[in-house]
């Protein structure tokens, strides 16, 4: 059975990753979109992968992204 939590977590955490960002940056970049969140809360929030998909997009949007593409390919294969 596939966890849906855990790759939306790995998808964001790879994006993360590529960028170099760590929470509490993350956390300073959202703040400049206008989105409060603190360290501690992102972390929660990777920790159970249960972010809405707004999250998401703020987050893309705070790493300078102006575009998402995401391969499902390999997520839900046994």
């Amino acid at each position: 059975m596939t966890d849906w939590y855990l790759q939306a977590r790995r998808v964001l955490r790879a994006e993360l990753v590529r960028k170099d960002i760590g929470y509490k940056q993350l956390a300073a970049l959202l703040e400049g979109i206008g989105v409060p969140e603190t360290e501690r809360s992102i972390a929660n929030k990777m920790s159970r992968g249960s972010f809405s998909f707004a999250f998401y997009l703020q987050c893309m949007k705070a790493l300078g992204r102006t575009s998402v593409q995401i391969d499902l390919t390999d997520i839900g294969s046994p």
